[in-house]
């Protein structure tokens, strides 16, 4: 029979085998393992993931052992606790929380108090002396399970509760006595009944199975799927369920609850860091009800914040708490994010797990624990996120900029960032996805909020601590985000925001600076990062350990310039058309297709051989010796032509033309599916002095930076859109003619490669043939995505969140690549390709070389680079060599 429910605590937990996080979920895992370790854990069980599997495939149905299963665990917990499930004299309560195997902070729910009902909630009064906690948590309970299980929302219970506490003056919860709670509690029950047309659910197996099924069911929100997509995460894994023993923070003022990180999640520096309420419980700190205080003494005096921090009110707990840090940090080998509570002056561990953190923090903690020895260089490269790297390779706010500060608050994730203020995270998505940079201000956040943040350059909130869903979430995102910044008052029905006496409305633009905490009005001057320091330190480490090659796609100086810097080792892409677009060019660039004939086009071309000559001269001044691959002309004539009747006006005064002939030649040339069209090779096919010309630019700046500089420089010459052997032998002997003509000229005998990218599934499949007159295949992916799909990348987007959402498509195949189909076109060109030429040089220059997980999969099939854009090099760099790591 399988093994669908787990137990824990009391210093054990139920053996088994293989990956206990693939199993129990990271939260199940993890309080299993601290169970073991001897820690303060409260008993209870886990639901593992194969269970939500089952759930789905069956149509929402549990295996049929699981309730049997359930019930057996139930008693072994009520035996460990002395107390028993729903029993009024002696009740045990229970929280019933989400645990995926990868943490997803907020994303699904959560039901705390559960087992109380009018009876047990007697019961626990009795028991705990105190009828006004044993009420805050019956109404507490009511509020979560109703908008968790039922589906009433949470703002109908937060109305009711203001409206009392505004007939009562009050300003707190914890200023509402016995009687107050026991008046609200009935006007919720009234609200549940009046919504669903049924009373609260009573019976606490009832309530169990409820929030179980509601976690479950959690897995496929839209948050979670929202998230799942964000961070990569598979569907298929699934949930676990975590029910447990309830410990209670909100005893009076010997208890209190918090979440702390053994370092600072947003600089990496050493020292405990984290925040805490008396008498309160979790959900009070994460959504920011209550403004928490500090940890520390030390954190509470560099805050400037007057409340005692936990060292200072509750300092024997909080030496407990520093010694279980220590031992956590000490035997996961990384930095801890630890959620605990103390019930009446006892400490309990309700959670731990690797903490999220921002990419500069991932550097310093990986850095410092090698240097502690705790860790090895290789398994410091394992640790931080290719992806996390984009946080640090964008600009910071410049040291000498004056600073119109309009509001100040927490500094809760670093970074800076400008964009226009949006009060609405669905209006946020939309604004972003037209091209807008914008910054979510909201009164809080909650997993609602996703998309938006995900959307949005940047977060502001007015609630909430450095542990507040917008503070971890953000950290997480790599966004810039200040929280807490009381002094805004926020205004969503009028979109704006007033702070320090001014108004802020939508649209306005601001500056978010997540290092100091500030909110700027208008758009700050930036500076570039320095990437030296853990940074250096990290890439060394990872360049020793990777396989792989990195190179950039560029064809500016600057872009050339920037990926140098970053790293890269050669240009794996230079898309020769960009340069045809430059004011200065583009008039002799329409003469040449407006040419009838040859010798036309040849004059043409020779006003514009210079200047090629020039972009790439620049380009071989800047990249030295390290290769450089240059595209041959590739997209369609007619995408040069005028097509607005100014342009069309514009070209004719500049050209002599007549303006009704230039429309003429457009029409002519234009064709129904130009993707798929007179493109290409097939240029170099029917106008050879169009590549001609290109070669002898290339040729030409090689031997003129020679000369200069003495170095040599290398070209690799890349015939584009290649379906036949037949067509590269031709355009392979155009090439090398004209090298020959150069070298004769110059005296300087170029380094030079020809090769061909692949980009249609034929060249793919024909690999080997090709391979006869190719040096190189360089794996466009872009087009062999849209090829192999028939998908049109520009219009994919109409119904790609379709396709996603209904698990058509896992991933995003123009973000990651396709393994399956895709990916098999590129094994069997790596493999009949090196077949028929062992010394094959391979890469990709599709936008898919810069993304981790299509790295992994380049490194499993051979290649030798991957090519990115300039500011995904280091990423590039980092993923490569975890790539290689985990080959081993």
């Amino acid at each position: 029979m399988t093994k669908w429910v787990y137990a824990f605590g009391g210093g054990a937990a139920d053996a088994m085998t293989g990956d206990a996080r693939a199993l129990l979920g990271g939260k199940g895992a993890n309080l299993a393992e601290m169970a073991r370790l001897g820690l303060p854990v409260p008993p209870g069980f886990t639901l593992t993931t194969e269970v939500c599997t089952a759930y789905y495939a069956n149509d929402r149905a549990y295996p049929a052992e699981l309730e049997g299963q359930v019930e057996e665990a139930l008693a072994s917990l009520e035996k460990k606790v002395g107390k028993a499930f729903g029993d009024p004299a002696n009740p045990l309560l229970v929280s019933v929380r989400s645990g995926a195997r990868a943490s997803m902070p907020g994303m699904m729910d959560t039901v705390l108090n559960l087992g109380l009902n009018d009876d047990t909630a007697e019961g626990l009064a009795k028991l705990s002396g105190d009828r006004r906690f044993a009420l805050d948590s019956y109404r507490r309970f009511i509020t979560m399970y109703s908008d968790v299980v039922l589906g009433v929302p949470h703002a109908e219970f937060e109305e009711i509760l203001e409206r009392y506490k505004e007939e009562h003056d009050f300003q707190l919860d914890t200023e509402i006595d016995a009687a107050g709670w026991e008046e609200i509690i009935a006007d919720y029950k009234a609200a549940v009944q009046s919504a669903l047309g049924e009373p609260f659910p009573s019976d606490p197996r009832d309530q169990l199975w409820g929030a179980v099924g509601a976690v479950f069911g959690s897995w496929m929100n839209d948050r979670a799927i929202t998230y799942r997509r964000m961070y990569d995460i598979p569907a298929s894994w699934g949930t676990a369920v975590n029910v447990q023993a309830m410990v209670f923070g909100n005893m009076g003022d010997s208890s209190a609850t918090g979440v702390a990180f053994t370092r600072d999640p947003s600089t990496g520096e050493r020292g405990y860091y984290g925040e805490f309420l008396i008498n309160a419980q979790g959900e009070d700190v994460v959504a920011g009800i209550r403004t928490p205080q500090c940890l520390t003494k030390t954190m509470r005096e560099k805050m400037g914040d007057t409340q005692p921090s936990m060292e200072e009110a509750l300092p024997q707990v909080y030496g407990e708490l520093a010694k279980v840090f220590d031992s956590l940090e000490r035997h996961y080998r990384d930095m801890q994010d630890i959620e605990f509570t103390v019930e009446m002056g006892r400490l309990w561990m309700l959670q731990t797990r690797n903490g999220k953190r921002t990419a500069r923090a991932a550097l310093k903690i990986a850095c410092d624990m090698v240097d502690d020895g705790l860790i090895t260089q290789e398994e410091a490269v394992l640790r931080v996120d290719p992806s996390a790297l984009d946080q640090l390779l964008h600009p910071t706010i410049a040291e000498d900029y004056k600073r119109d500060v309009i509001a100040k608050g927490l500094p809760a994730s670093p970074g800076a960032a400008s964009g226009r203020a949006v009060f609405d995270s669905d209006e946020a998505e939309h604004r972003a996805s037209l091209g807008e940079k914008v910054i979510l201000v909201r009164v809080e956040t909650s997993p609602e909020d996703i998309h938006g943040m995900h959307a949005a350059q940047a977060i502001v909130t007015a609630r909430g601590g450095m542990t507040s869903h917008a503070a971890v979430v953000a950290r997480g995102m790599g966004r810039p985000c200040v929280s807490g910044a009381g002094e805004i008052r926020i205004d969503a029905g009028k979109k704006q925001f007033t702070a320090r006496g001014r108004t802020i409305t939508d649209g306005d633009i601001i500056t978010v600076d997540g290092a100091t905490g500030e909110v700027l009005f208008g758009e700050a001057k930036m500076i570039k990062p320095e990437l030296t320091g853990d940074f250096g330190k990290l890439m060394g480490w990872a360049d020793a350990a990777r396989r792989m090659k990195v190179r950039t796609n560029a064809e500016t100086p600057a872009d050339v310039q920037t990926a140098k810097e970053f790293g890269a080792e050669g240009i794996g892409l230079c898309r020769t058309e960009h340069m045809f677009f430059d004011a200065d060019r583009i008039a002799a660039v329409r003469e040449m297709i407006l040419s009838e004939d040859q010798d036309g086009r040849i004059n043409a071309l020779a006003k514009i051989l210079p200047m090629q000559r020039d972009d790439f001269a620049q380009i071989f001044r800047i990249m030295e010796e390290r290769p450089c691959t240059i595209r041959l002309l590739d997209p369609p004539l007619h995408e040069f032509l005028p097509h607005s009747a100014e342009d069309v006006k514009a070209v004719s005064e500049a050209t002599g033309l007549p303006a009704d002939a230039l429309m003429e030649r457009a029409r002519a040339l234009a064709e129904t599916n130009p993707m798929l069209g007179h493109r290409g090779c097939r240029l170099g096919i029917t106008f050879p002095e169009i590549y001609e010309m290109q070669a002898r630019a290339i040729f030409e700046a090689q031997a003129l930076v020679e000369k200069e500089t003495g170095f040599k420089p290398v070209a690799e010459v890349m015939i584009p859109l290649v379906a036949t052997a037949r067509e590269l032998e031709i355009l392979k002997v155009r090439v090398a003619a004209v090298a020959r003509d150069v070298e004769r000229e110059s005296g300087v005998a170029p380094v030079y490669l020809i090769g061909t990218m692949i980009e249609l599934p034929r060249a793919a499949l024909r690999a080997g043939d090709i391979a006869e007159f190719a040096e190189f295949f360089s794996f466009g992916t872009n087009d062999l995505t849209q090829t192999t799909f028939g998908l049109s990348r520009d219009d994919a987007g109409k119904f790609l969140g379709a396709y996603l959402e209904a698990q058509i498509f896992e991933r995003d195949p123009f973000v990651s690549i396709d393994q399956d189909g895709v990916g098999d076109l590129i094994r069997i060109a790596v493999e009949r390709g090196r077949a028929a030429r062992p010394e094959l040089k391979l890469g990709i220059c599709g936008e898919h070389g810069g993304d981790p997980a299509s790295i992994r999969f380049c490194e499993s099939v051979g290649l030798d680079y991957v090519s990115c854009s300039p500011y995904r090099v280091p990423i590039a760099r980092l993923a490569a060599a975890q790539a290689a790591l985990k080959a081993k």
